[in-house]
């Protein structure tokens, strides 16, 4: 019984650390970077919250993007973005030259029309690597006063219930 509780107590080491320890570097990375959207070593994960990507990426995932320099950005690459306070992840369908600046015109791929807006080289935050379906809604969820009440509950029970069973 001994054996098995550390091997449990360990997994959820194993498991929360990682997690604790991301969120503390990106916790740190805004702020002492408070205009710039927070990453973890050059990664930034962004939550969807449209369907204007549909398809490719869904409302509710997690994408993950990498900080690139815009002058490696391609037509069909998929990137994110800042629109004045959001970021948005679409897909360039152009690269055009405008007053004198080099920027992106871009679409969801589930849109009719381009986005209004050109982006400006400083505007993108990153190419899209991944997403991980549905892990934006939980995210937002874990967000909540509920999500994290029960999201620090669970792992705390579980832990008081090892050391119970003596």
């Amino acid at each position: 019984m001994d054996k098995f509780k550390k091997i449990i107590s360990i997994i959820i080491l194993i498991i929360i650390l990682p997690i604790l320890f991301v969120n503390v570097i990106i916790l740190i990375d805004s702020v002492v970077n408070p205009n710039e959207v927070p990453g973890f070593f050059g990664y930034k994960p962004f939550i969807v919250l449209s369907g204007s990507m549909k398809e490719e990426i869904n409302s509710g995932d997690l994408v993950l993007t990498k900080e690139i320099e815009p002058e490696k950005l391609k037509k069909g690459d998929i990137i994110s973005f800042k629109e004045g306070e959001i970021v948005v992840t679409h897909r360039i369908v152009d690269i055009v030259e405008k007053d004198g600046e080099t920027g992106f015109v871009t679409k969801g791929d589930n849109n009719e029309a381009n986005d209004i807006n050109i982006v400006k080289f400083e505007n993108v935050e990153g190419i899209y690597l991944n997403k991980i379906a549905g892990l934006g809604n939980v995210a937002m969820f874990i967000q909540t006063p509920t999500g994290i009440i029960i999201s620090l509950s669970i792992p705390l029970a579980i832990l008081i219930c090892i050391n119970l069973m003596q």
